[in-house]
């Protein structure tokens, strides 16, 4: 364990860096009486633990990936923007069915729409989402 300016950082035995947490997360640490069996990683744990709110809004987007249509409508819109009807025929649900998902992918901001005359077009909010699908892919094709 390392402090510096406010910063307290964990070293494995082997000095990798572990985490870095601030102060105040560190001294709660100290406070509390219950052994632990590795103190290092609970102080990771807690300095690292994200608001409710930003848990909240991460369980919302990792259930809306976990629907095989929603998969495949984001996978598509990764090579570029789409309409509905062009979703549709890529996925093989009814033009409903897409629209209807779409509509929970907004809602979730992992997709974006403008209107190009009469249509909407669709595509990823941002790279993120990008990411998200392209580590999903990757771990699932090495399980």
């Amino acid at each position: 364990m390392k402090t510096s300016k406010g910063t307290i950082s964990y070293f494995s035995s082997d000095n990798q860096l572990l985490c870095q947490t601030d102060q105040a997360s560190a001294e709660e640490l100290l406070l509390c009486q219950i052994e632990h069996a590795d103190p290092e990683q609970e102080a990771c744990s807690v300095g690292a633990m994200p608001s409710d709110e930003v848990i909240y809004k991460a369980t919302q987007i990792f259930s809306a990936l976990a629907d095989s249509t929603r998969f495949k409508i984001l996978m598509s819109l990764a090579a570029g923007e789409l309409c509905v009807c062009e979703l549709q025929e890529i996925c093989g649900v009814s033009q409903s069915a897409v629209s209807h998902q779409l509509r929970l992918l907004r809602d979730c901001d992992l997709v974006r729409a403008r209107r190009v005359g009469q249509r909407a077009v669709y595509r990823l909010a941002d790279s993120h989402v990008l990411c998200l699908l392209n580590v999903g892919v990757q771990h699932a094709s090495e399980a």
